[in-house]
């Protein structure tokens, strides 16, 4: 009978994120996630499996916690554009721009792995499609509620948003100024989402 796991499996993988989404994946050793997991290498490997099982299960935990927070906002939001408005400028909101520096764990895996790691790439797919999904959803709300022009075909603005804000997370990653990025994001959501 197995023994009963002595740690906290949510603290663990919580800090083993933090250390990929810090150094990448190619960046960070056993010994960098040994030492951020707080376990020996049996517990790790025993728990998790083997660094890029551990990566995997990092990344679709971060991409479903994503997507259960963008359908809470919209839920929870007066006005459905606002929902999209945060989506862009989310990274801008930081003045001294660490999160932009630091950038999107899955955009940053998209770039990093999308070309030798396969399921990389296919997680990355499904989490911006149920992205793209959600934004059409706020974008036809926001139609409804008046903030967005009715001729804006939501299911093409919806993929466009979602690659501005790609564009914008990557050039954050560059340490281009706040500033500089919240009126590229302006720019970006008056073109793609007109006021009636």
């Amino acid at each position: 009978m197995p023994r009963p796991r002595q740690f906290d499996e949510q603290r663990v993988l919580s800090s083993v994120q933090a250390t990929f989404w810090d150094q990448g994946y190619a960046g960070t050793s056993l010994e960098d996630l040994l030492a951020a997991s707080g376990l020996g290498k049996g517990s790790l490997y025993g728990a998790f499996g083997d660094k890029r099982s551990l990566f995997l299960r990092v990344l679709r935990d971060y991409d479903d916690a994503n997507d259960r927070m963008l359908r809470a906002r919209l839920e929870q939001a007066d006005r459905a554009v606002e929902v999209v408005r945060d989506f862009v400028t989310g990274p801008m909101g930081d003045p001294d721009g660490v999160e932009a520096r630091r950038g999107c764990l899955l955009a940053n895996t998209a770039m990093e792995l999308s070309a030798t790691m396969p399921e990389a790439a296919v997680e990355a797919r499904r989490s911006y499609a149920a992205t793209t999904a959600r934004l059409a959803e706020a974008i036809r709300r926001a139609q409804l509620e008046g903030d967005v022009a009715p001729h804006v075909d939501p299911d093409e603005a919806a993929p466009a948003v979602l690659a501005g804000q790609l564009g914008l997370l990557v050039l954050g990653r560059t340490g281009q100024d706040p500033a500089a990025l919240s009126a590229m994001a302006e720019t970006l959501l008056r073109g793609l989402l007109p006021r009636p």
